[in-house]
């Protein structure tokens, strides 16, 4: 076995009116045997950073001479909402497709955001195995998302190992708003539709660098790379809860200032019928809108932002499918 190689390619994902070049850099980390193909990309909304940061020790630990096949890694998938620490990007360069995640696997002819994921589909069309890097907001409890029904993606999710597990309907099975909202049009959903198993790792946080969630990130990759028997060892096991992804949320039903329950946290159980909270009148006091929970479930986004209006999502609940014990 050779000791393996690696390398850094900038690449140009498109160009803006200006003529300047939108780059990123590409690594490839090649082991000292053959082996699987596993692309994992990270900051596709640029405020989502814990990922980017996982992937920088990622490179720092990946013992390449104990790696079989190649990882394909790309720390920045859009430069444009890194560079503006933002989730879209503004209007003026893309007002047809703001939402990068909304567009795979792009177009080469399309619109600005269609030509950079086209660019980067190109890198990750070929892969065994795909891991998109996210990171909700601090509200939100880590999870991963997969495909239900799609065992070899449910497999990679549970490799990653985050207690909780999202599986989420798709296409027909998918309910009015994930279509409404473009669902189909997300890099992991392009790849499960080619056929290549997917996940997307919710770490939690965005615009700071904390550490649980990073080196959740970092164990998580190794994890998976252990799943694959690309690298040696087992993978880190626990208890885990798949539940359905829920995107029937709770919302605002009244603008005003929304105070959730102080002992409600993410990642807890609720009930149907449990308060999640109050929106009330800042100005008269008035309460306008007890919050419940329509049904059973782990609460796994609760927002701390106070200042809501009419139809902004107050928090998110999955409905339990199955409970999985380390040896499942």
């Amino acid at each position: 076995m050779n000791a393996g190689s690696h390398s850094a390619e900038s690449v140009t994902l498109a160009r803006i009116p200006s003529g300047v070049e939108l780059a990123t850099t590409i690594h490839t980390y090649r082991g000292g045997a053959d082996g699987p193909t596993v692309y994992v990309q990270a900051a596709q909304h640029g405020r989502e950073i814990n990922g980017t940061e996982a992937l920088r020790r990622f490179h720092d630990r990946l013992a390449l001479e104990s790696l079989s096949g190649t990882v394909v890694a790309v720390p920045v998938a859009n430069p444009l909402t890194f560079d503006r620490v933002t989730y879209t990007t503004p209007e003026a360069f893309d007002s047809v497709n703001p939402n990068m995640n909304r567009v795979w696997p792009g177009d080469d002819d399309g619109t600005l955001h269609e030509r950079m994921a086209a660019r980067l589909w190109k890198a990750a069309a070929d892969a065994d195995a795909i891991v998109d890097l996210h990171t909700g907001s601090p509200d939100m409890h880590p999870h991963v998302v997969f495909r239900q029904g799609d065992e070899r993606s449910r497999r990679l999710a549970k490799a990653f190992g985050t207690d909780l597990l999202l599986s989420e309907p798709a296409d027909d099975d998918a309910p009015e708003e994930w279509h409404r909202r473009g669902f189909g049009g997300k890099f992991r959903v392009a790849a499960a539709e080619e056929g290549i198993p997917s996940i997307t790792p919710e770490l939690a946080y965005n615009k700071q660098i904390v550490e649980e969630a990073v080196e959740a990130g970092v164990e998580g990759l190794l994890n998976v790379l252990r799943s694959l028997e690309m690298l040696p060892g087992e993978t880190t096991e626990r208890n885990q809860t798949v539940a359905r992804n829920h995107l029937g949320k709770i919302s605002a039903d009244e603008s005003g200032l929304f105070r959730p329950e102080p002992s409600l946290s993410v990642g807890t159980t609720v009930d149907e019928g449990d308060r999640v909270g109050t929106v009330y009148d800042p100005a008269s006091y008035e309460p306008l809108q007890d919050v419940i929970v329509s049904h059973d479930g782990i609460l796994y986004a609760l927002t701390r932002e106070a200042t809501v209006t009419a139809g902004d999502q107050l928090a998110s609940v999955a409905v339990v499918r199955e409970e999985l014990a380390r040896n499942d």
